[in-house]
C-alpha cells in the first residue's frame, strides 16, 4: 500500500490566493470596473482560487476551450475533460477587451479576485471570459462552516491522521441504506477512508433542499466509523452525468487527496442513470477507462442495489444468491410515497435521514401553497380571492395571505403604471412575495390579471420549486365582466381614454392548462368557492 497521499492532478497543489498581496488587490479594485457573480459563477471561481480545479490558474480563453472540447487537452497537453470558464450576462462584461483587468465581487459587493483579461466572447447571448485569476478571498459562507474545508485543508487533516488512501463519495442526494452500504464495504474491500463530501455548490435561493441535504448528511455520518470517515462539503456547481463530467469530478476528488471515486448512485433528472454501469453504455464512444488512467483515480461503479430480505441487508444484484427475496423501490415510488405522507419501508433509509427530508418535503396537507386566480378585470377574482381566504382561516392550520392585484398594486408597485412591461413586473413582484410566504409553509392568494402566459408560467415555475401551486382560471367572458363594470373601466377603454387595456386594446393570453377553470356568469360565490376547496382536497392540499 502507498505510503502517502496521491499527489494533486498535474503534480502540484494551485492556490490563486496569496494574502500578503490581498490589501494591494483590493486597492487596485477601487479603480476597475466590477463584475458581480452570481452563485453558479462563484461556485467556479472558488473551485478555481481552492486549488479544486489543479492545475487550471485561470479561466480558459476561447482557444483552450475549443482545444479541450477536440482534444481534451491543455496547453502543456494535460488532458482535461470540461471547459472552464467565466460567464455572465451584465453589460460590463461586454465591455471588456484583452488586457483589461476586472474585480470579481457576490451579488453583495464582496472582494473575491481580480481577473486579467486574455479573451472575451458571446455565446448565444452571455458573454464568456477567460484569462489568470489573482485571489483575493474565498466567496463567504454562513452556513455549515465547521463542515467547509479547501484541498490543502483536507489533505493537511488526511496526513495527520495518516489516512493514505481515500474513498470519495461526491453526492447531491442523502444516503440511505444501500448508498450507506455500499460505501461501507467499498472502503473496507479498498482498506480505504471514506470521504463523505457532498456538492454542496448551489443557488441559496433553493435554501431548504440545500440544508435538509447537508443536514441529512449530518445525520446518517454517525452511522459510519468515526474513526475511518470525514464528512466535508465541496462548493462544486451541479452537474449532469456524463463521462466528461465524471472525469472532470474524479480530478477534482484526486486534488482533494482521494484515490478512489464512487461514480453513481444517485436518480438523475435527465434519465435514469442511477447506476455506474449506465454511463459505460451510454457513452461507449469516449474511452473512459483510458482517460481515467491519466487522471490516476480509479472509479468504482455503483450497481443496482437490491434488499435481500433472507439476509436482512443490501447486496448488488449479481451478488444475490439464487432463489433469494429481494426488495426494491424505485425513486418515483419513494418521492410519492414522501409526498402523500405513506410509510417508508424501514429497510429502505434511516429514520434520521426521513425526518430531515420530511423537515424540508413534508406531505402536501402540510406543505404551503399558492392559489393563483387569473382572469379579466370584473370576472370576480377579487371576490373569489378574497371568500376563499376567509374559508381557510376558518379552518386553521396555516396561516393565510391574500395577495389581491389593487392591494399589492397600492401597497408594493404603486410605482409602476400599466405598459406590458410594468405589469410583468407587478405580477412578477406578487409571485416573489406568494413564494416567500409558500416557501414557509403558508398559503398565498393571489388575484392579479396576469394576462401574459410566459410570466404566469415563470411565477408557477418560482413558486413550484418551494411548494405548491394551484392556477385557477376565472373564465368569465368579457360580455358579463363588462356587464359588471362598476368602475367604468370597460366603457373608458372603449373610448381610448385608457391605454393597453385588457380585453379591450391588449390581448389576455388564456392559460393552457390550468388546474381549475370557473366561469362565475351563473355561478354563485359559495358554488365557486366549494369547487377551489374540492379541487385543493382532491390535489392533497386539505385534509
Amino acid at each position: 500500500m502507498d505510503h502517502q497521499l496521491l499527489a494533486p492532478y498535474g503534480g502540484a497543489l494551485v492556490n490563486l490566493i496569496d494574502p500578503a498581496r490581498a490589501d494591494a488587490l483590493k486597492q487596485e479594485a477601487l479603480g476597475l470596473p466590477s463584475l458581480d457573480l452570481d452563485w453558479q459563477a462563484q461556485c467556479e471561481l472558488e473551485m478555481l482560487m481552492s486549488g479544486a480545479y489543479s492545475p487550471l490558474t485561470g479561466f480558459m480563453t476561447r482557444a483552450q476551450c475549443r482545444q479541450v472540447e477536440t482534444d481534451m487537452t491543455l496547453d502543456d497537453g494535460t488532458f482535461w475533460p470540461l471547459p472552464i470558464t467565466l460567464s455572465s450576462r451584465q453589460k460590463v462584461a461586454g465591455e471588456l477587451k484583452p488586457g483589461d483587468r476586472i474585480a470579481l465581487r457576490d451579488g453583495e459587493g464582496f472582494m473575491l479576485a481580480v481577473m486579467s483579461v486574455s479573451d472575451v466572447w458571446n455565446d448565444d447571448g452571455t458573454w464568456r471570459l477567460g484569462g489568470p485569476v489573482d485571489g483575493v478571498a474565498l466567496p463567504p459562507h454562513p452556513d455549515f462552516v465547521a463542515l467547509r474545508a479547501t484541498p490543502a485543508e483536507l489533505r493537511a487533516s488526511f496526513a495527520k491522521r495518516g489516512w493514505r488512501r481515500v474513498l470519495a463519495w461526491q453526492a447531491r442526494q442523502p444516503i440511505h441504506r444501500a448508498q450507506y452500504a455500499f460505501c461501507l464495504k467499498r472502503a473496507i474491500e479498498n482498506e480505504a477512508n471514506l470521504l463523505l463530501h457532498p456538492q454542496a455548490g448551489g443557488d441559496l435561493t433553493d435554501a431548504p433542499a440545500y440544508f435538509s441535504l447537508v443536514r441529512s448528511f449530518i445525520a446518517v455520518r454517525d452511522r459510519f466509523p468515526a474513526a475511518t470517515t470525514q464528512l466535508a462539503l465541496l462548493p462544486a456547481p451541479p452537474r449532469g452525468c456524463s463521462a466528461k463530467e465524471v472525469l472532470l469530478r474524479a480530478i477534482v476528488a484526486r486534488n482533494h487527496g482521494c484515490s478512489l471515486l464512487i461514480v453513481g448512485g444517485e436518480h438523475q433528472p435527465e434519465g435514469d442513470h442511477r447506476r455506474g454501469e449506465d454511463l459505460a453504455r451510454r457513452h461507449a464512444d469516449l474511452p473512459a477507462s483510458a482517460q481515467i488512467d491519466k487522471i490516476g483515480v480509479e472509479l468504482i461503479a455503483y450497481p443496482r442495489m437490491v434488499y435481500v430480505e433472507d439476509r436482512a441487508e443490501y447486496l448488488s444484484e449479481a451478488e444475490v444468491p439464487a432463489g433469494s427475496r429481494v426488495l426494491t423501490l424505485p425513486g418515483e415510488e419513494f418521492r410519492r410515497r414522501m409526498q402523500a405522507g405513506l410509510k417508508i419501508p424501514e429497510w429502505y433509509s434511516f429514520p434520521e435521514v426521513l425526518a430531515e427530508l420530511h423537515r424540508q418535503s413534508p406531505p402536501r396537507e402540510r406543505q404551503g401553497f399558492t392559489v393563483f386566480f387569473t382572469g379579466l378585470s370584473g370576472a370576480g377574482k377579487s371576490t373569489l380571492a378574497r371568500s376563499l381566504a376567509a374559508r381557510l382561516m376558518e379552518m386553521g392550520g396555516r396561516s393565510v395571505t391574500l395577495l389581491d392585484g389593487d392591494i399589492v398594486r397600492r401597497h408594493l408597485s404603486s410605482e409602476l403604471g400599466f405598459s406590458k412591461a410594468h405589469r410583468d413586473i407587478n405580477v412578477r413582484r406578487i409571485g416573489f412575495v406568494a413564494s416567500e410566504i409558500t416557501k414557509n409553509r403558508g398559503i398565498a392568494i393571489c388575484a392579479p390579471i396576469a394576462p401574459y402566459r410566459q410570466t404566469r408560467r415563470d411565477v408557477r415555475e418560482m413558486i413550484e420549486a418551494v411548494g405548491g401551486f394551484v392556477e385557477i382560471h376565472v373564465a368569465t367572458p368579457i360580455t358579463t365582466c363588462e356587464s359588471r363594470d362598476r368602475k367604468g373601466l370597460y366603457a373608458k377603454a372603449r373610448a381610448g381614454l385608457i391605454p393597453e387595456f385588457t380585453g379591450v386594446s391588449d390581448p389576455y393570453e388564456v392559460p393552457e392548462s390550468p388546474e381549475l377553470a370557473i366561469d362565475t356568469t351563473d355561478l354563485g360565490i359559495d358554488e365557486a368557492v366549494q369547487q377551489v376547496l374540492l379541487k385543493l382536497e382532491h390535489e392533497g392540499y386539505l385534509r
